[in-house]
């Protein structure tokens, strides 16, 4: 059964325009993927609720056999190219799935086990760079204080390719709150002993300063550095990357 969506006023179709937001992710606890890849891999394994599927006159549904394994109904909806055109913000002409996010679980008390990643990052592709990051040198957890963007973020969802819906969240509050007096807490900064050098224990957590204010206030850190040469800084995700590279070479060693 495909229901046929040709009005902008329709109120589905609104509220997956919304949805393309964080607000609206928020309001209404929805998101969606997309992305040919994404969406195939997906399928392959649903760890998602999944709401409904939109298509367009030239596509065809892919959740049929979902719903008859699974004896379900997914509803699948048909929009014009135009409307499905403004659904599909990153614009990749494929299906698309309504997805139901996960809730956030609040970080357990207790030593990391690990390495667990703090990242107060508010832009969504920073976030996603850095799950993929996580994921391919073996980060067991990211933890998203209160000062993080949604994890669902069209954009964040794309710049991890997926690898955000794989690794485990958790959340906690604000960034300062959480890592002060934190024994276990290795603050990634500009100054600091060097990451290629540092003996790396198993288990830690590892945070990064948001683009701009850093660890501004915060003393006490105990800080990692990556040296460079011509430059400032470098970005927090791509700073990330090194520091977990050399991570997971140390406990492999």
């Amino acid at each position: 059964m495909i229901t046929e969506i040709s009005s902008k006023s329709n109120e589905h179709f609104r509220r997956w325009c919304d949805i393309s937001s964080a607000k609206g992710i928020k309001k209404h606890g929805e998101f969606i993927l997309m992305g040919e890849k994404l969406v195939a891999e997906f399928l392959e394994n649903p760890h998602y609720k999944i709401k409904a599927e939109l298509i367009h006159e030239d596509l065809t549904p892919l959740t049929a056999k979902i719903s008859a394994s699974q004896n379900m109904r997914i509803p699948v909806f048909k929009l014009p190219k135009a409307l499905f055109k403004e659904v599909d913000v990153i614009g990749t002409h494929f299906n698309l799935l309504v997805l139901e996010p996960k809730n956030l679980a609040k970080l357990p008390t207790g030593a990391p086990q690990g390495l667990e990643i703090i990242c107060p990052l508010g832009d969504p592709s920073n976030l996603g760079a850095l799950a993929r990051s996580a994921v391919a040198f073996g980060a067991s957890r990211l933890i998203l204080t209160e000062e993080t963007c949604n994890p669902f973020h069209p954009k964040a969802i794309k710049a991890s390719a997926g690898s955000i819906l794989k690794i485990p969240l958790f959340k906690v509050g604000p960034l300062a709150e959480f890592i002060s007096g934190n024994d276990e807490v290795f603050a990634l900064d500009m100054k600091g002993e060097n990451v290629g050098q540092f003996k790396w224990p198993k288990n830690l957590r590892l945070v990064l300063g948001e683009e701009g204010p850093g660890f501004s206030g915060l003393k006490g850190l105990k800080k990692l550095a990556i040296p460079s040469r011509g430059v400032e800084s470098l970005n927090a995700t791509v700073a990330a990357s090194i520091a977990l590279f050399c991570y997971s070479q140390s406990v492999r060693s």
